[in-house]
């Protein structure tokens, strides 16, 4: 691709925000990269970064700039994935971010059937590491994602929208398990485990302990769910994810989830989406309508074990990405 080198460089470096870890990423000299910086500033007459003490940042230039390269790079993408499935027969790749519980949880199963029905697509999952789900979709880094309490912002369009609660996991045997929402109340005279200050889990967490009379102190914090999962396990003490996090493990026997009873049950806003104004090659339109699909699936499943109250559907019913527009914050 004619400046592929230079357009791969200076992403790099908006990645990385600084030459020399580009440059380590890139397997470069870091005075090469420079060089690429130097060369594209002149010649579009304008700085792209910032110099600053500990890195770089883009300017107002530097930020249209790498929209731009972003878009070529991707468009050289789908070009190359036509060229090798001339040679290949791949028939595509699809790029998706997702919170760390949902990718401990459910979707390596769903992944793992989509693959089998179409062993020609290349399927590439990341983690958000907390808190940054819409990020790399904005960026155009990703396709899609699948998050939790994503706002509405013009850079992003839903595909799919559910309404999760969070409710209280308790390992087999514990004294609470029981038919039906469980007491907040009562969860409080329990030692709790419970996700860190700062991420959306704890903000939906907080909102449930609001209405309470009393203060709530865990023995433990952290944003890691899998961590979690494993303290209950453990006897540490209870914890409130929503039931899609530990389906895996409800059903094996080896996690119990029972739902809050009002006015205390609080909910998280499952969101699938997309980069706004950006169309899905064929790969991944394939892959959305599947992921969809399976997703309305264990929404139902967890209504019919009452992991979900009967009443409280899907706030919204999948959107069709052929439909879908820039959401409005």
């Amino acid at each position: 691709m004619l400046h592929s080198r230079r357009l791969l460089y200076i992403n790099e470096i908006a990645r990385c925000g600084s030459i020399r870890k580009a440059a380590a990423r890139l397997n470069v000299a870091s005075s090469a990269v420079n060089r690429q910086i130097l060369a594209l500033e002149e010649e579009i007459g304008a700085p792209l970064f910032e110099r600053l003490p500990r890195g770089l940042r883009l300017t107002a230039a530097g930020e249209l700039c790498i929209e731009h390269i972003r878009d070529v790079l991707k468009n050289y993408e789908r070009l190359e994935g036509r060229i090798r499935s001339l040679k290949m027969q791949q028939a595509g790749k699809v790029r998706m971010v997702t919170t760390v519980g949902l990718a401990a949880g459910p979707l390596p199963e769903i992944i793992a059937r989509f693959l089998s029905e179409h062993p020609r697509v290349f399927v590439q999952l990341r983690n958000d590491t907390g808190g940054t789900t819409a990020s790399p979709v904005v960026s155009g880094e990703v396709d899609i994602g699948l998050g939790f309490n994503i706002p509405a912002m013009p850079g992003i369009r839903t595909l799919g929208n559910f309404d999760i609660p969070i409710g209280v996991v308790l390992p087999p045997g514990h004294h609470l398990i029981g038919p039906g929402p469980i007491n907040l109340a009562d969860v409080t005279q329990e030692k709790l485990v419970l996700a860190q200050p700062g991420t959306s889990l704890r903000e939906v967490i907080n909102l449930a302990f609001a209405r309470l009379p009393i203060s709530v102190e865990p023995v433990l914090e952290t944003n890691a769910s899998e961590m979690l999962k494993q303290l209950v396990k453990c006897g540490t003490g209870l914890t409130l994810l929503n039931p899609l996090d530990v389906i895996t493990e409800c059903r094996r026997g080896e996690l119990v989830f029972r739902p809050i009873a009002e006015p205390h049950a609080r909910y998280q806003q499952m969101k699938l989406f997309a980069r706004a104004r950006a169309p899905l090659d064929a790969a991944t339109s394939l892959f959305v309508e599947y992921l969809l699909a399976e997703l309305l699936g264990l929404v139902q499943e967890l209504q019919a074990k009452g992991h979900i109250p009967p009443e409280a559907k899907p706030v919204a019913e999948p959107i069709s990405h052929r439909d879908s527009k820039a959401d409005r914050p």
